[in-house]
């Protein structure tokens, strides 16, 4: 095969991998209602669906390059979309929560392998001179998957069964697993070295166990006593991995890379952002339809606004951080952030509905802008050779953050809930949620002002538009 077709067929491979796991990721979320109905369980408890999904995607993350270089990215990469496609299938055919959230979770660990395997394909067969063109056809997919999810989840689940859903994944990946296999060269290195399999087990089981934990409290799987002692092993685990990342050479995940103000600010500094981000995808089309009384796909009509506004953010962001700098747009936009969040639980039975598709659209711009201040900023001050391991801890962090937006979200709601003495949730239970996860937004702000003035002024000149 030519370099041309190269440089154009492996970069739409993995951009349907891509697309798959972007739209799958989403397209739940408009679905939770239905599905707690069909499994007999309170719409809240499916928090533990969505975290279970973002688990198998943080844990695993931090292995991906190892096993790519060990065993072949083409054989590391089907194997993903195999495991993201047998997932789904496990979803379709789970008959209750428990065995939903294991389906979750082995999509998780499918997606995982998928994104990073596939951008190493592309970093491997892709010369450089057409390295820009396929790195755009990469953007499609994060672009289109939070709009194209919450759409056909809702219209799949109003018109036909949620079920569906997870049948969409199947023809999609049997062609990737085909195309892959004849297009795309099992690529490795020779003497990739050994994986720390320790800090693995103390970081993925300490994760696990934490993030599971808080999401089963409160919840009607286990009882609330064994939800606590999931949490005090998960904290322990995890604190016993610092101490043996503090003393092994090279460690899974680096906590050295926190060290580095930028770094620090972008990672740190954007967990406690992305925990309210996180939790929105949850806590509004629940409220719209379990609050407001609509479908499932009016919510997600609705949803998919803060994608279309991200959308547009993409357009202006350089020009933004070339004007005003990065500490500046990181505290303000938090704010602006954090405002248009907390703002969605003023909505109640009634609120036109242009004015609910706007706020979520402007809740859509203002984080996408800080997501791509954030994610600019991680490299700022590191050098080229640590690359790949600042990327894994800044991707687990992420996850991990996502994940416990949702959970906070729930138990905020629960708590709220339980407080009004409503047996069902009512819109009126939601606005605590909102404002909790809203307000998470500005505690980030502490860390960015702790950057001085001109930290990635660099990076924000070369990405003058």
């Amino acid at each position: 095969m030519t370099a041309a077709r190269t440089a154009l067929i492996a970069p739409l491979i993995v951009a349907c991998a891509m697309f798959m796991e972007s739209v799958d990721a989403n397209v739940i979320v408009t679905a939770l209602p239905a599905m707690a109905r069909d499994f007999g369980r309170d719409p809240v408890a499916l928090k533990i669906a969505v975290t279970s999904y973002v688990l198998g995607l943080g844990v695993f993350i931090p292995v991906c390059g190892w096993l790519a270089d060990r065993f072949g990215a083409r054989t590391v990469f089907r194997t993903a979309i195999g495991i993201f496609v047998a997932g789904s299938l496990l979803c379709a055919a789970s008959n209750s929560l428990a065995t939903f959230t294991l389906a979750r979770f082995v999509q998780g660990v499918g997606g995982a392998m998928m994104v990073p395997v596939g951008r190493i394909i592309i970093f491997r067969v892709v010369h450089k001179v057409d390295f820009i063109r396929a790195m755009n056809y990469l953007s499609v997919p994060a672009m289109l998957g939070p709009a194209a999810g919450p759409l056909l989840g809702g219209f799949i689940t109003t018109y036909l069964h949620w079920r569906l859903i997870f049948f969409i994944n199947v023809p999609i990946g049997i062609l990737g697993i085909y195309l892959t296999n004849k297009h795309i060269a099992n690529t490795r290195e020779p003497h990739p070295g050994p994986l720390d399999w320790i800090g693995f087990f103390l970081s993925a089981a300490g994760a696990v166990l934490l993030l599971l934990g808080l999401s089963l409290i409160g919840g009607e799987l286990i009882a609330n006593r064994d939800a606590f002692g999931m949490c005090g092993i998960g904290a322990v685990l995890l604190v016993l991995y610092v101490v043996y990342a503090q003393r092994a050479r090279l460690p899974l995940l680096d906590l050295r890379f926190f060290k580095v103000p930028t770094f620090q600010a972008s990672v740190l500094g954007g967990s406690l952002f992305r925990i309210g981000l996180g939790a929105l995808p949850f806590l509004l089309p629940l409220m719209l339809q379990e609050g407001h009384g609509m479908s499932a796909f009016q919510s997600g009509l609705i949803t998919c606004a803060s994608a279309f506004g991200g959308m547009f953010m993409r357009t202006v962001a350089s020009r933004v951080l070339h004007r005003y700098g990065f500490r500046s747009v990181l505290v303000v936009n938090a704010a602006l952030s954090g405002v248009s969040i907390a703002a969605c639980g003023l909505f109640f039975p009634g609120t036109p509905t242009w004015i609910i598709w706007v706020v979520v659209l402007l809740g859509g711009f203002f984080p996408a802008l800080q997501f791509t201040s954030l994610n600019s900023l991680t490299y700022a001050e590191i050098a080229s050779r640590d690359v790949g391991r600042a990327t894994s801890l800044g991707s687990v962090v992420q996850q991990m953050s996502l994940g416990l937006g949702v959970t906070v979200g729930g138990i905020v709601l629960q708590i709220s809930r339980l407080m009004n003495g409503h047996d069902a949730i009512m819109w009126s239970d939601f606005w605590p949620a909102f404002l909790v996860v809203g307000l998470c937004s500005f505690a980030s702000i502490p860390v960015t002002l702790r950057l001085p003035r001109g930290a990635g002024e660099e990076i924000s000149r070369g990405g003058r538009g």
